[in-house]
Protein backbone atom coordinates (compact mmCIF):
# COMPACT_ATOMS: atom_id res chain seq x y z
CA UNK A 1 0.00 0.00 0.00
CA UNK A 2 1.34 3.48 -0.77
CA UNK A 3 2.88 5.73 2.36
CA UNK A 4 0.97 9.27 1.73
CA UNK A 5 3.48 11.69 3.08
CA UNK A 6 2.29 15.57 3.61
CA UNK A 7 4.82 17.92 2.90
CA UNK A 8 5.87 21.04 4.78
CA UNK A 9 7.93 23.40 2.83
CA UNK A 10 10.25 26.27 5.27
CA UNK A 11 10.88 29.82 4.16
CA UNK A 12 11.84 31.95 7.17
CA UNK A 13 9.90 29.84 9.74
CA UNK A 14 6.52 29.70 8.09
CA UNK A 15 4.69 26.88 5.75
CA UNK A 16 5.03 27.64 2.05
CA UNK A 17 4.47 26.38 -1.55
CA UNK A 18 6.60 27.25 -4.59
CA UNK A 19 5.02 26.96 -8.02
CA UNK A 20 7.96 24.99 -10.24
CA UNK A 21 10.53 25.59 -7.69
CA UNK A 22 10.79 28.92 -8.03
CA UNK A 23 11.42 31.06 -4.49
CA UNK A 24 9.14 34.21 -6.42
CA UNK A 25 6.02 32.33 -6.50
CA UNK A 26 6.16 31.07 -3.34
CA UNK A 27 2.73 31.17 -1.40
CA UNK A 28 2.26 30.98 2.44
CA UNK A 29 -0.10 28.89 3.64
CA UNK A 30 0.33 28.75 7.65
CA UNK A 31 2.40 30.90 10.11
CA UNK A 32 2.99 27.98 12.54
CA UNK A 33 4.18 24.61 10.98
CA UNK A 34 4.14 23.05 14.49
CA UNK A 35 0.24 23.34 14.56
CA UNK A 36 0.48 22.57 10.77
CA UNK A 37 2.05 19.56 11.39
CA UNK A 38 -0.36 18.50 14.63
CA UNK A 39 -3.21 18.57 11.90
CA UNK A 40 -1.58 16.17 9.57
CA UNK A 41 -1.05 13.88 12.70
CA UNK A 42 -5.02 14.18 14.16
CA UNK A 43 -5.92 13.89 10.23
CA UNK A 44 -4.34 10.31 10.47
CA UNK A 45 -0.91 10.68 9.00
CA UNK A 46 2.41 9.10 10.10
CA UNK A 47 4.60 10.86 8.81
CA UNK A 48 6.20 14.28 7.32
CA UNK A 49 8.36 15.49 4.50
CA UNK A 50 9.79 18.64 6.18
CA UNK A 51 12.16 20.76 3.36
CA UNK A 52 14.47 23.64 4.28
CA UNK A 53 13.89 25.74 1.71
CA UNK A 54 16.47 28.50 3.33
CA UNK A 55 18.75 26.32 3.91
CA UNK A 56 18.21 24.57 0.40
CA UNK A 57 19.66 27.91 -1.21
CA UNK A 58 21.59 28.71 1.42
CA UNK A 59 23.76 25.61 1.59
CA UNK A 60 22.93 25.10 5.52
CA UNK A 61 20.87 24.06 7.53
CA UNK A 62 18.84 26.59 9.19
CA UNK A 63 15.15 25.04 10.65
CA UNK A 64 16.46 23.15 13.58
CA UNK A 65 14.68 24.29 15.73
CA UNK A 66 11.07 23.55 14.11
CA UNK A 67 12.18 20.37 13.31
CA UNK A 68 12.83 20.00 16.88
CA UNK A 69 9.38 21.26 18.11
CA UNK A 70 7.65 19.05 15.55
CA UNK A 71 8.90 16.38 16.63
CA UNK A 72 8.23 17.28 20.25
CA UNK A 73 4.48 17.95 19.44
CA UNK A 74 4.09 15.01 17.67
CA UNK A 75 4.53 11.54 16.57
CA UNK A 76 5.15 11.83 13.52
CA UNK A 77 8.02 10.43 11.66
CA UNK A 78 9.75 12.92 9.78
CA UNK A 79 12.24 13.39 7.05
CA UNK A 80 14.41 16.42 6.12
CA UNK A 81 15.67 17.80 3.45
CA UNK A 82 17.42 20.99 2.42
CA UNK A 83 21.55 22.43 3.17
CA UNK A 84 22.65 19.55 4.74
CA UNK A 85 26.58 19.76 3.77
CA UNK A 86 28.38 18.66 6.92
CA UNK A 87 28.77 15.45 9.21
CA UNK A 88 27.79 17.36 12.32
CA UNK A 89 25.06 18.87 10.22
CA UNK A 90 23.96 15.28 10.03
CA UNK A 91 24.08 14.85 13.30
CA UNK A 92 22.35 17.59 14.56
CA UNK A 93 19.32 17.09 12.52
CA UNK A 94 19.52 13.18 13.79
CA UNK A 95 19.50 14.93 16.76
CA UNK A 96 17.01 17.16 16.61
CA UNK A 97 14.70 14.07 15.83
CA UNK A 98 14.85 13.18 12.03
CA UNK A 99 14.15 9.68 11.28
CA UNK A 100 15.70 10.36 7.97
CA UNK A 101 18.00 12.79 5.81
CA UNK A 102 16.90 14.44 2.86
CA UNK A 103 20.09 14.63 0.20
CA UNK A 104 20.55 15.91 -2.74
CA UNK A 105 22.84 18.34 -4.33
CA UNK A 106 25.50 17.17 -2.25
CA UNK A 107 25.18 13.31 -3.66
CA UNK A 108 26.51 14.89 -7.00
CA UNK A 109 28.63 17.52 -5.66
CA UNK A 110 30.36 16.33 -3.38
CA UNK A 111 29.26 12.49 -4.32
CA UNK A 112 33.02 10.99 -2.60
CA UNK A 113 31.38 12.59 1.03
CA UNK A 114 28.27 11.55 0.88
CA UNK A 115 29.61 7.87 0.16
CA UNK A 116 31.28 7.93 3.10
CA UNK A 117 28.33 9.00 5.46
CA UNK A 118 26.30 6.22 3.87
CA UNK A 119 29.26 4.12 5.02
CA UNK A 120 29.20 5.75 8.36
CA UNK A 121 25.75 5.72 9.20
CA UNK A 122 24.58 3.40 6.99
CA UNK A 123 22.09 3.78 4.14
CA UNK A 124 18.97 3.37 5.75
CA UNK A 125 19.31 6.74 7.43
CA UNK A 126 19.28 8.72 3.83
CA UNK A 127 16.15 9.21 1.11
CA UNK A 128 17.81 10.33 -1.70
CA UNK A 129 16.38 13.26 -3.57
CA UNK A 130 16.33 13.41 -7.43
CA UNK A 131 14.75 16.57 -8.68
CA UNK A 132 14.16 16.92 -12.12
CA UNK A 133 13.24 18.97 -15.19
CA UNK A 134 12.42 16.28 -18.25
CA UNK A 135 15.06 14.03 -16.97
CA UNK A 136 17.74 15.74 -16.17
CA UNK A 137 18.76 16.78 -12.71
CA UNK A 138 18.27 20.02 -11.06
CA UNK A 139 20.10 21.04 -7.89
CA UNK A 140 21.19 23.77 -5.50
CA UNK A 141 17.45 24.55 -4.25
CA UNK A 142 16.22 23.76 -8.28
CA UNK A 143 18.31 26.87 -8.79
CA UNK A 144 20.91 25.24 -10.76
CA UNK A 145 19.94 22.92 -14.59
CA UNK A 146 22.12 20.28 -14.90
CA UNK A 147 23.09 17.59 -18.02
CA UNK A 148 23.11 14.61 -15.64
CA UNK A 149 20.03 12.20 -16.25
CA UNK A 150 18.36 10.61 -13.20
CA UNK A 151 18.65 7.19 -14.43
CA UNK A 152 22.34 8.05 -14.43
CA UNK A 153 22.16 9.30 -10.83
CA UNK A 154 19.75 7.08 -9.09
CA UNK A 155 21.85 4.13 -10.70
CA UNK A 156 25.06 5.32 -9.43
CA UNK A 157 23.47 4.62 -6.19
CA UNK A 158 21.34 2.10 -6.16
CA UNK A 159 25.06 0.11 -6.94
CA UNK A 160 25.50 0.82 -3.62
CA UNK A 161 22.96 -0.34 -2.22
CA UNK A 162 20.81 2.73 -1.86
CA UNK A 163 17.11 1.92 -2.17
CA UNK A 164 15.10 5.22 -0.65
CA UNK A 165 14.54 7.88 -3.25
CA UNK A 166 12.28 10.50 -3.79
CA UNK A 167 11.54 12.15 -7.52
CA UNK A 168 10.13 15.34 -7.66
CA UNK A 169 9.23 17.14 -11.22
CA UNK A 170 9.87 20.27 -10.58
CA UNK A 171 7.86 21.11 -13.63
CA UNK A 172 5.15 19.64 -11.62
CA UNK A 173 5.50 21.19 -8.27
CA UNK A 174 2.76 23.46 -6.61
CA UNK A 175 0.89 23.19 -10.13
CA UNK A 176 -1.74 21.12 -9.30
CA UNK A 177 -1.75 19.35 -12.89
CA UNK A 178 -0.99 15.63 -12.18
CA UNK A 179 2.15 13.79 -11.30
CA UNK A 180 4.88 12.20 -13.51
CA UNK A 181 3.36 8.84 -13.50
CA UNK A 182 5.43 7.53 -16.79
CA UNK A 183 8.65 8.83 -15.24
CA UNK A 184 8.31 6.82 -11.90
CA UNK A 185 6.97 4.09 -13.99
CA UNK A 186 9.75 4.24 -16.51
CA UNK A 187 12.15 4.17 -12.85
CA UNK A 188 10.82 1.49 -11.84
CA UNK A 189 11.39 -0.07 -14.61
CA UNK A 190 15.08 0.26 -14.78
CA UNK A 191 15.09 -0.10 -10.58
CA UNK A 192 12.35 -2.78 -9.74
CA UNK A 193 12.89 -2.68 -5.66
CA UNK A 194 13.40 1.03 -5.53
CA UNK A 195 11.20 2.41 -2.59
CA UNK A 196 10.29 5.27 -4.54
CA UNK A 197 8.25 8.33 -3.65
CA UNK A 198 6.69 10.20 -5.63
CA UNK A 199 6.37 14.18 -5.41
CA UNK A 200 4.81 17.15 -7.06
CA UNK A 201 1.63 17.54 -9.15
CA UNK A 202 -0.61 15.66 -7.01
CA UNK A 203 -3.83 17.11 -7.10
CA UNK A 204 -6.75 13.96 -6.58
CA UNK A 205 -7.10 10.45 -4.11
CA UNK A 206 -7.40 9.24 -8.33
CA UNK A 207 -3.61 10.69 -8.79
CA UNK A 208 -2.53 8.27 -5.95
CA UNK A 209 -4.65 5.19 -7.08
CA UNK A 210 -2.69 5.74 -10.27
CA UNK A 211 0.89 6.24 -8.41
CA UNK A 212 0.38 2.92 -6.50
CA UNK A 213 -0.82 1.16 -9.83
CA UNK A 214 2.39 2.29 -11.47
CA UNK A 215 4.41 0.71 -7.85
CA UNK A 216 5.53 3.98 -5.99
CA UNK A 217 5.44 3.11 -2.53
CA UNK A 218 4.82 6.38 -1.08
CA UNK A 219 3.54 9.91 -2.49
CA UNK A 220 4.23 13.34 -0.97
CA UNK A 221 1.35 15.86 -0.59
CA UNK A 222 1.18 19.31 -0.65
CA UNK A 223 -0.67 22.38 -2.01
CA UNK A 224 -3.68 20.13 -2.79
CA UNK A 225 -4.27 19.17 0.89
CA UNK A 226 -3.84 23.00 1.67
CA UNK A 227 -6.32 24.42 -0.69
CA UNK A 228 -8.48 21.24 -0.02
CA UNK A 229 -8.66 19.75 -3.20
CA UNK A 230 -8.22 16.68 -1.31
CA UNK A 231 -10.66 15.63 1.74
CA UNK A 232 -8.60 13.73 4.08
CA UNK A 233 -11.67 11.36 4.23
CA UNK A 234 -10.98 10.48 0.64
CA UNK A 235 -7.42 9.15 1.78
CA UNK A 236 -9.07 6.26 4.62
CA UNK A 237 -8.44 3.65 2.37
CA UNK A 238 -4.48 4.07 2.76
CA UNK A 239 -4.28 6.24 6.10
Amino acid sequence: MIELIPAIDLINGQCVRLEQGDFTRAVEYAADPVAMARVFEQSGFRRLHLVDLDGARKGQVIHYQVLKDITAATSLEVDYSGGIKTASEVQQVLDSGAEWLGIGSMALTQAATFRQWLKSYGSHLFLLGADVSGEQLVINGWQQQTQIQVYDFIGSYYELGLRRFFCTDISKDGMLSGPSVNLYRQLLHWFPDLYLIASGGVRSAADIAELEQAGCSGVIIGKALYEGRIRTRELQQWL
